[in-house]
């Protein structure tokens, strides 16, 4: 198992951060929507950090959703509140095996935009690795704020291997580019990465995906699962990428794109007589309905993808993290 695996499923406690202001002077006008400014500065990117380091450790700590709530959107609050809730239910006094989280060597890739929301991207390493190992990875975290007088919450979470980060496109203030949603300069725009996903798992098209771990196996995955002795499994993927749950992308050097996104799937267990769907304690946490005979899970899945620049031919696509989470349950 990579250590980014092992990073995935000790994320379910994950909680986000929340810095105070938006311009280096910490003032925002009343124009400041047409403006192209900078997404923080980077002493507010550090701060934000640090916050998400000690909101995640308190949530860990206690098992408890209130502590980060409102310091998480989008799919990495779908993800984190489901995991805290369930892990509360089945263990009231806390977490104990907390160990804190600790995040370093950071390097915050900031775009420069106008208008909401502002963002930026915190590349760290955290002790949740080897490091200089063959499991050495870098946990990428972007920070949205939706409005001056909002705070700073993380809506993705990418865990990449050490050198798996690409270079981004950056001015000569090293600011970053974002990558418009409808933009034609890349392969498959970030708007529609999330549909494109969805009908890829479901039927292997569009051919846009480059295999690997996150696509074709994962779909190999589930076919093996979909038919077992006594049980039968099907799969339903569904596009999420609206609101908060819009993606998010860079531009690299190399004229493509790192791409946040997100998207959701349900599987449905069904037993043959005589059997019943096994209910995981995290799971049953987060049950409503007697699993008799079905057990309906829906599921947060968070992606990030590396997409080539259009005109690209052959795997346009390579989706290089996949963290997912039960946000509900549902038996029958």
């Amino acid at each position: 198992m990579s250590g980014a695996g092992r990073a995935a499923r000790g994320l379910a406690g994950c909680a986000a951060a929340v810095v105070l202001a938006l311009t280096a002077s910490g003032c925002v006008t009343v124009h400041g929507e047409r403006e192209v400014l900078p997404g923080a500065s980077r002493a507010e990117a550090a701060k934000a950090l640090k916050d998400f380091t000690d909101a995640y450790n308190a949530a860990d700590k206690t098992y408890d959703p209130g502590r980060d709530a409102g310091r998480v959107t989008g799919v990495f609050a779908a993800i984190n509140q489901a995991g805290l809730k369930a892990r509360g239910a089945n263990s009231p006094g806390g977490n104990p095996e907390h160990r804190p989280l600790e995040l370093t060597d950071a390097r915050f890739v900031i775009p420069k935009k106008a208008g909401w929301p502002r963002w930026f991207v915190a590349d760290t390493d955290s002790n949740r690795d080897t490091d200089g190992g063959a499991d050495d990875s870098r946990w990428l975290l972007v920070f949205v704020r939706g409005g001056g007088d909002q705070l700073w919450e993380v809506a993705y979470l990418a865990i990449l291997e050490e050198d798996g980060v690409p270079r981004f496109r950056l001015d000569r203030d090293g600011l970053a580019e974002p990558a418009a949603p409808d933009t034609a300069a890349l392969a498959v725009a970030p708007r529609d990465l999330s549909r494109a996903y969805a009908d890829y798992l479901h039927s292997g098209r569009p051919e846009s995906f480059a295999p690997g771990p996150n696509t074709s196996e994962w779909r190999t995955r589930r076919a093996e699962s979909a038919r077992r002795p006594g049980m039968t499994t099907q799969y339903v993927d569904r596009a999420w990428d609206t609101g908060a749950y819009a993606p998010l992308g860079l531009r690299t050097e190399d004229g493509g794109a790192l791409v946040f996104f997100a998207s959701r799937f349900y599987d449905r267990q069904t037993a043959a007589e005589g059997y019943r769907p096994k209910v995981s304690p995290d799971v049953q946490a987060l049950l409503t309905g007697e699993v008799r005979s079905t057990l309906t899970r829906e599921w947060a899945s968070s992606q990030a993808a590396l997409v080539k620049p259009a005109g690209a031919g052959k795997d346009q696509v390579a989706v290089v993290s996949r963290l997912q989470g039960v946000t509900s349950a549902k038996g029958s």
